[in-house]
């Protein structure tokens, strides 16, 4: 197991920062910034889950920050530093790299407040995204092929243009916004001893671990990561990985987390815990299903992480925040058909048949006494190494559960057919 954790000797409420290095944000700013956005973002709910408390072992609470109206949490922290510009700032207006929930907070919040909005994106940010962004009336700038070379062009647009460079989450602006999510957690279910966090660059973390810290001391932080992007854990640990491949969760491929944020994640924050692809697929599945609400990969990360890891926080009352619904629907669909193959609802076998008339009715036949229902079937007699007058048949088919399917294997094996299941990794 992926983890970051205190060292035995550690207090419970975690040493103190340096005297020389002070808080870049507090309590107070966490404070003040639900102030200023109160009324304009969305107070969404935190509600108890029973169903995956008892899935869990552990006493969940969900933040819905996917019901935000750009469904994610950056609205927070970007109408937070949006309101905190002067007003020669807000005339000469921002702009940031983002192709993402932070592009979509700043623009809609730009919008609403006369401040012009400049995002640049990596020119192979997908055209929804794009078209997003710029409903809000933002300016779109596509430049480069990587994130690093948009957020280059951007402070050299800043600099050129006089504009307010505004940092996804490195800005003690941003991540007070940002801890106004654990603000309203505690407030709204006090009983929450835990809170189970995905980290990107850190801006929601450190936000959260500020806030929830200074009203609770003994409350424990846990963040989270997808094992393909570990940065945040990396530089912790002082250690190099990778932080590449196509993960699920996007919205925290964070190849270099803040250099603010990570002072606040070193200091609060007692574990780190990575989790798989798979895993964070099963989380995605199971909200749908569950509790009837749609997140990114990103946003199903804290529960990720509770399927992974159950036995760190087995017993205890812990808060995951949703922080964000923005998934390509058919990204959404190809993970909840791979999850009821993974469950056995959905199956696919390969089955060796004699080419002769009547064959696929006889296998077919078996299938109705199972109760199966075939979804498709394929036959191929050239692509095999079979004798010319053998074939292999696959047949995608729908059963109630793993054990269902069991039967119906057991069913075909006894009738004397060669079959083997196509797995997913």
């Amino acid at each position: 197991m992926a983890r970051l954790s205190a060292s035995a000797g550690d207090a419970a409420s975690d040493p103190a920062p340096a005297a020389a290095m002070p808080d870049p944000v507090t309590l107070a700013d966490v404070r003040a910034a639900h102030a200023r956005i109160a009324g304009a973002v969305v107070r969404t709910p935190t509600l108890y889950s029973r169903t995956l408390s008892q899935l869990t072992g552990a006493d969940i609470w969900l933040k819905f920050e996917n019901h935000q109206f750009t469904a994610a949490y950056k609205e927070r922290g970007a109408l937070n530093k949006l309101s905190l510009l002067s007003a020669a700032e807000r005339a000469r207006g921002v702009i940031a790299a983002s192709a993402g929930n932070h592009a979509q907070g700043l623009a809609y919040n730009g919008a609403r407040l006369g401040v012009p909005v400049t995002i640049v994106m990596p020119r192979p940010t997908p055209i929804v995204k794009i078209q997003l962004t710029e409903s809000h009336g933002a300016e779109v700038i596509l430049h480069g092929e990587r994130f690093d070379d948009a957020q280059d062009h951007a402070y050299a647009l800043a600099e050129a243009r006089g504009l307010t460079f505004v940092h996804p989450f490195d800005d003690p602006a941003i991540i007070a916004g940002q801890g106004t999510v654990a603000l309203e957690m505690l407030e709204d279910a006090p009983a929450i001893d835990t809170l189970c966090i995905p980290i990107g660059g850190g801006g929601l973390i450190a936000g959260c671990a500020t806030a929830a810290r200074a009203l609770n001391p003994a409350i424990d932080i846990v963040g989270v990561q997808a094992e393909l992007y570990p940065s945040m854990y990396a530089r912790l640990h002082g250690v190099s990985l990778p932080c590449e491949g196509d993960t699920l969760a996007e919205g925290i491929a964070v190849r270099e987390p803040g250099r603010i944020t990570a002072r606040v994640v070193e200091r609060l924050v007692r574990d780190i815990l990575l989790v798989a692809e798979r895993d964070l697929e099963r989380a995605v599945a199971l909200l749908l299903q569950i509790e009837k609400t749609v997140v990114e990969g990103a946003g199903a990360a804290g529960l990720a992480a509770l399927l992974a890891h159950p036995e760190r926080f087995a017993g205890r009352t812990v808060g995951l925040v949703l922080c964000g619904g923005n998934i390509d629907t058919r990204l959404l669909a190809n993970v909840l058909l791979r999850d009821l193959a993974r469950s056995g609802r959905l199956a696919r076998l390969r089955i060796r048949l004699q080419d002769r008339p009547g064959a696929l009715y006889n296998v077919a036949r078996v299938f109705e006494q199972q109760q199966v229902n075939i979804v498709e079937v394929s036959h191929q007699r050239i692509f095999t190494t079979l004798p010319a007058k053998g074939l292999i048949t696959e047949i995608e088919c729908e059963t109630r559960d793993a054990a269902h399917l069991d039967r119906l294997v057991e069913a075909l094996l006894t009738q004397g057919y060669e079959v083997t299941r196509a797995e997913l990794a």
